[in-house]
């Protein structure tokens, strides 16, 4: 068990010193973007599915209520939340578009959506990121295992270079936070 422990933490930390090197001006530009669009009165809408959600809802949480910073609270919407929506949309349109429904209806242009996929390939992230580009919105992404569909759809896209779920999704949690910070540092100077 503590080779395998050793193994597990080695391999994260290696992740996101190749993630520093490769990936740091990528979430950079998607943090300032993101606190431009807030700035202006827009909101960012985030979705992923299972472990994508929890992450979507966490940065929601971060960003509405505080990271590091006392302030007033950010328009960002977790579109994950809503069971009766999520539910009602699933049943009547089918799940692909349980996020590009909301989108449609929250969503306006010149906000932001970001999509969390660690396959890049899930389709009804995909269907949020199309519904996004119908309203104008910019989209940004969280992915892994190459990217997928989702990392050539995107705006800006952090693209995990990793196959393996584990790995990605602690570095999207890792990724969340540098991001709710930088968002804090650029419209609250701290």
């Amino acid at each position: 068990m503590r080779e395998r422990a050793e193994a597990e933490l080695g391999e994260s930390a290696a992740l996101m010193m190749r993630l520093s090197k490769d990936e740091a001006g990528t979430i950079c530009r998607m943090a300032a973007a993101a606190a431009d669009c807030l700035a202006g009165g827009g909101a960012l809408l985030v979705c992923g599915n299972g472990g994508s959600a929890a992450d979507a809802q966490h940065i929601a949480g971060e960003l509405v209520g505080r990271f590091m910073v006392e302030r007033g609270p950010l328009r960002c919407i977790a579109l994950s939340t809503d069971t009766s929506v999520l539910t009602a949309i699933g049943n009547d349109y089918g799940f692909e578009h349980v996020f590009a429904r909301q989108v449609a209806a929250q969503g306006g242009e010149g906000d932001i959506l970001l999509a969390i996929s660690t396959s890049g390939a899930s389709p009804n992230i995909l269907e949020a990121v199309r519904a996004a580009r119908r309203l104008k919105m910019g989209v940004f992404a969280l992915s892994g295992k190459g990217g997928g569909p989702l990392a050539r759809e995107a705006d800006l896209c952090v693209t995990v270079p990793s196959r393996l779920s584990p790995r990605i999704q602690e570095a999207h949690a890792v990724l969340g936070h540098i991001f709710c910070g930088l968002v804090e540092q650029s419209l609250f100077g701290k």
